[in-house]
Order: structure tokens, then C-alpha cells, then sequence
């Protein structure tokens, strides 16, 4: 197939990236190739257009299958990096790193090739949209149904790319041409469209998509309504919070809680709808399983199998998700690289909780917070018997099962691989890395969890295969970018906004602590509009740790300076489980410049040199 050149710098991932379907990817549901056609044989059937979007998919799924990097930009994670890849998107759409405005590397303008790499997925799908459109007329009226769904999965994938391009830099160029030799100079040239504007196009994609899509799809990967009527909702819901909280950093953006209200009205209804009229469920009926004691990991709760290729056929959790293809496919996900030790057939321990998550897991007997943990060093005396030690394992017993699940501390086990098989259990022992011969619970084991990435004292077991058979880049896990979990706390964010508390969106939230064993909120917990937040806020804490949207919610609710203090303050210290400090005064003595930075990223260098009609976000001139 014809590739199209194009030169200019805001579109070059487009030339990288196939502009028919399977010239430069295979897909994943195992359509043949059309490697060989010319470009005027191609979208003459209902086949070809299915092809295409498969490649859409394709192309756009690394641009959100790894998603946990931005919560190293909250206060939740370490990441000291970002694995690399063959793949062009994923090794370098997602920077590197924490948030630290002190560095001259360590801002947002590490994201400058995410914006190259989101208009891709923009070309992309307009690629597959336009044709449709052509197809349409010339189609039977039997063809038109499967074509309109096509046209709608590339329609919401469209709307996904403009949502987080949006979220990131506020105002953007849109076009919805297909980039060619005889356009490409015009389209350079574009200014960037008021987000406000962007933002109703995008809910007219969305719109397109929940009439068009299936309720429910039978093929795996392929979106339904829902996925539209989420991500509906969700856009009206960060509208409602930039209206309600103000987003100064954009030119001529005004707060209005009029506006806000009316978002936040619309969000609810979407994402109520989702939540209660699409037949979706939590994993596993929502139910907790079964869980072991500290030291063992033997039984482990439903939620740790939410995050393995376990929980990947039929569902009914994931709204919307990305599957990958596993073994020798060139399409694994790196769930395990990025997370697990050495142990794990080398993996590099690239992100990390932090010690300070460990204190968000609430107590199970009072669904109430436990006394604060106390970093101890491990020859200290006590370190691993004195209550509330975060050296002692029973410290963590009796904790929200989402803990033991998200996290692994002191004597926590987990299976370890090389060469594709198992080596059985093996102990983390933070900073004890091929210590021989250590004894838990009884048992000798040959050596310990190798976790040399980790300056933090815990690591996850979030995303950690305990099956055998593939490598560290080959997972086959169908990672959510939407679930229905996340979507029930929109839905009581955006209701409680609207009405404050109400017993429908505090009967969901109980649903999500059910599945960690937890009681039902107190009533306390939901007495006010306020109250009701902050018992939401903790649930997207720990129900959404390590899936990326901390990052989010704290920059469109304006929360930076809540959680690293003010600007000129001191900043912000962590430390791990020893009780030394491993990152000292994030944004300290940092100007209220570096904050605005966070809230909003900077528009390449590069392509205002291309482009003069581009502006800069004022914080970066």
C-alpha cells in the first residue's frame, strides 16, 4: 500500500505509523494482511473497512495501554523510568520519571512527543473515517449497519485522542482530514480551535459512537456503547470540574458554575446509565474471595486477578480496553517489565508504590484508617514485632484486601520466572537483594525477590503475572483504560456535585469497598457534600492506584498545591520503609510558574518553529 509522505513535524508519526491498516501492523483479531494493494483496491468491502479499524486500534492503543507512568506525577509512585521498546510509540510516547519542577528535564516538557504521537492517532482515525464515509453510499443496505460501526469505533477512538490531547494542553489545532500530499501544507498551518470548541466536537464523536455501537460486543477488544457513554460522561465530568475550579493557565478560560452544573448534570446521566443500565458488574460479582495472611500467597483476593490475563474473556468490568496479543505477536504489553524485579524474567522495577500508600488502606473491622505505619530500620529493636511497624508483617494484616493485592512489603511472596518457568516463590525483603537462605514463615528459600529498582520499600503485585510461559514484553493481559469501578465514582462525583449525597451513588461506592472487604461508609462519611467527596477521593486512591488517574483528578480538581504545598513552601519529602528520605522538597521554593507548568504542558518548540499560527500556553513563554 501507498504510503503518504509528510514532512512536517506535528504529523510525522503518521508517516511511521501505517496509513491502511496492516501495512506496518498486524492486527488483533487476525485479519490477512493487505500488505500488497494498491490504495484504489483497498475500501471496496465491508472486510477491507474491518481490517482498518482493526489497524486503528492497533495504532492508538499504545497511546493509552500504559497508563500507570502518569501516576509518577503524583504522590503515590515512584518511576525512575520507562522501559524501551521497538515499538515507536512506546518508547517514547511516555516520558520518564517523577514530577520534579527543579529539573530542567523534569517538567512537562517531557511530553512534547506525545503530542506528536496523539495527532497521529488523530490521522489515523480520520483515515479510517473518511473512507468509511465514501463507502457508505455505494454499500447494501445489509453492509450499512457494520460500516456505521466502524465508522463509530474510529469516531471514539478519535474522540479518546482529542480528550487527552485537551487535558494536556488545553487548546489544540483539529482538523478531521485525512493528511495527504495535497493538504498537508494547510493543515501545518492551522491555529490552535478554543478548547471549548474541541471539547463539542469530541462529545459529537462520542455521541456518533453510543448510537452506533453494539450494546454489547461479541468480539473481543471491539468496543460497545458503554465505552462511548463512559468516556461521554467522563469528558462532561473534567468539563464540569475546569468550569467549577477555573483553568487559568488557558487564555481567556473563565470558571462559571452554571456551566459547571450543567456538565456535571450531563456526566451523571451518562455515567449513571453505564453504571446501572447496561447489565455491566464488578469483577467476580464484586465479592472480596478469599485472601491469605501476611507471608503467604497462596490464595489472594478477586481484585489481584482484575489485573491478570485471567480476567481478560467476557468481562463485565472492562467499559473500555486494549487487548494485546502475547507470545511471538510483537504485541505483548510490559505490565511485568515495568513493575517486577529482576527476579521476573529480569524485569527492571521501572515504577514503584511509595511508602506514603500504604497508610490509604483502611482497617477492615472499622472501615476506618489504621494508626500511621512507623519506618523502622531493620536492625533497629522491634523493627519487625512492634505494632504498626512498616517492618513488621502483621502490621499489615486485617487492611482493605486491595493492600495485599496492589502492594507487596516485608516477607511478601511472589512467583518468580526464567526462562519462561517458574521458580516458585520467592520473598521480597526491601534492600536484601540475593541475600541466600531466608526463612519465612518456616519455609527456607533459596534467595530473595531481586528488586534493585525499588528505593521505596514496597513493590507492586498489581499487574504481576503468576502465571509461567511468557516473557517480560509478551503479557497478554487486555489492560482497561475505562472500568466500571472508575465509572461508578464518576457517576457519585458527579451526582454529589449536582444534588450532594444521594443513596444510589453511596450504595455504588459500597460496592467498590465490599470487593476489598471493607463495611459500608459510616454515615458520617456522607453527611455533606464535602464529606462525600473525600470518601470519594480515597476510593479512586486505592481502587485506581497504579492505573494512571491520580495525575488527572488532581490537576482538574486544582489539588497540586494540596498535596505538594504552596508555592515558595518547603515542599515535599518521601521516604521509604527504613525512614530514609529518597526524594527531598519536591517543588520546594518552587514559584507559583512551576505550578502552572504541572497544570498544563507546553506546546512543542518544534512545531511552533514549523508552524507561526501555533502559540505557546503562557506559563511556558
Amino acid at each position: 500500500m501507498k504510503r503518504t509522505k509528510i514532512h512536517i513535524q506535528i504529523l510525522a508519526i503518521a508517516a511511521g505509523w501505517c496509513v491502511l491498516a496492516t501495512s506496518c501492523v498486524k492486527d488483533l483479531l487476525d485479519q490477512p494482511p493487505t500488505t500488497e494493494l494498491a490504495e484504489n483496491e483497498f475500501w471496496k468491502t465491508e472486510k477491507d473497512a474491518k481490517i482498518a479499524i482493526m489497524g486503528a486500534y492497533a495504532d492508538v492503543r499504545p497511546l493509552f495501554d500504559r497508563e500507570y507512568y502518569w501516576d509518577g506525577l503524583a504522590e503515590f509512585q515512584r518511576t525512575r523510568g520507562t522501559s524501551a521498546s521497538s515499538d515507536l510509540q512506546k518508547g517514547n510516547a511516555y516520558p520518564t520519571g517523577n514530577w520534579n519542577p527543579a529539573s530542567p528535564a523534569g517538567g512537562g516538557e517531557r511530553y512534547d512527543n506525545m503530542f506528536r504521537y496523539l495527532y497521529g492517532g488523530v490521522n489515523r482515525t480520520n483515515y479510517v473515517i473518511e473512507n468509511v464515509k465514501k463507502m457508505l453510499p455505494t454499500v447494501k443496505d445489509s453492509d450499512v449497519p457494520e460500516l456505521e460501526r466502524i465508522m463509530g469505533e474510529a469516531r471514539l477512538l478519535r474522540g479518546m485522542v482529542y480528550f487527552r490531547l485537551i487535558s494536556m494542553w488545553g487548546d489544540v489545532q483539529y482538523f478531521t482530514n485525512i493528511v495527504n500530499n495535497e493538504n498537508q501544507g494547510e493543515i501545518a498551518k492551522l491555529a490552535r480551535l478554543p478548547i471549548a470548541q474541541v471539547k463539542d466536537s469530541i462529545y459529537e464523536d462520542l455521541t456518533y459512537a453510543y448510537e452506533k455501537l453494539p450494546l454489547k460486543s461479541t468480539e473481543q477488544g471491539r468496543a460497545s456503547k458503554a465505552a462511548a457513554l463512559g468516556f461521554r460522561g467522563k469528558l462532561m465530568l473534567y468539563w464540569g470540574s475546569w468550569k467549577k475550579y477555573g483553568w487559568p493557565e488557558i487564555e481567556g478560560f473563565q470558571a462559571n458554575q452554571a456551566e459547571a452544573t450543567e456538565a456535571f448534570t450531563k456526566a451523571a446521566a451518562d455515567l449513571r446509565e453505564v453504571s446501572l443500565g447496561m447489565g455491566l458488574t464488578l469483577w467476580r460479582n464484586g465479592e472480596p474471595g478469599e485472601i491469605d495472611p501476611p507471608g503467604k500467597a497462596d490464595i489472594l483476593p478477586n481484585y489481584y486477578y482484575l489485573f491478570t490475563p485471567i480476567a481478560n474473556e467476557n468481562n463485565p468490568e472492562f467499559v473500555m480496553y486494549f487487548t494485546h496479543g502475547g507470545t511471538g505477536t510483537g504485541q505483548g504489553e510490559e505490565l511485568m517489565r515495568d513493575v517486577a524485579g529482576r527476579s521476573h524474567e529480569g524485569s527492571q522495577c521501572w515504577v514503584s508504590p511509595r511508602y506514603e500508600i500504604a497508610d490509604r488502606y483502611q482497617l477492615i473491622s472499622t472501615g476506618d484508617f489504621a494508626p500511621p505505619l512507623i519506618p523502622m530500620k531493620p536492625g533497629a529493636a522491634g523493627a519487625r514485632t512492634l505494632p504498626n511497624s512498616a517492618l513488621n508483617p502483621q502490621s499489615y494484616a486485617g487492611r482493605d484486601y486491595r493492600m495485599k493485592s496492589s502492594i507487596m512489603w516485608d516477607f511478601e511472596l511472589s512467583v518468580g520466572f526464567n526462562s519462561l518457568k517458574s521458580t516458585g516463590f520467592i520473598p521480597f525483603i526491601y534492600n536484601t537483594w540475593n541475600s541466600p537462605n531466608i526463612i519465612v514463615n518456616g519455609i527456607q528459600y533459596a534467595n530473595v525477590y531481586n528488586t534493585d529498582g525499588c528505593n521505596t520499600g514496597y513493590v507492586f503485585r498489581k499487574f504481576l503475572r503468576n502465571t509461567a510461559g511468557l516473557g517480560r514484553s509478551e503479557g497478554n493481559y487486555s489492560y482497561p483504560i475505562m472500568r466500571l469501578a472508575d465509572v461508578y465514582l464518576m457517576y457519585a462525583e458527579a451526582s454529589n456535585e449536582v444534588g450532594g449525597p444521594n443513596a444510589e451513588a453511596v450504595d455504588l461506592v459500597n460496592k467498590i469497598r465490599h470487593r476489598a472487604a471493607l463495611p459500608p461508609l459510616a454515615a458520617d462519611k456522607f453527611s455533606s457534600k464535602e464529606t462525600f467527596f473525600n470518601a470519594i477521593e480515597q476510593e479512586r486512591i486505592v481502587e485506581l492506584f497504579g492505573e494512571g488517574q491520580r495525575f488527572w483528578d488532581l490537576r482538574r480538581w486544582r489539588a497540586l498545591e494540596r498535596v505538594w504545598g504552596p508555592p515558595n513552601g518547603p515542599g515535599r519529602d518521601f521516604k521509604d520503609t527504613h525512614g530514609e528520605i529518597t526524594a527531598k522538597g519536591v517543588f520546594q521554593n518552587q514559584q507559583e510558574r512551576a505550578y502552572q507548568r504541572a497544570y498544563i504542558f507546553r506546546i512543542p518548540p518544534a512545531e511552533r518553529e514549523r508552524n507561526p499560527n501555533l502559540t505557546q500556553n503562557t506559563p511556558w513563554l
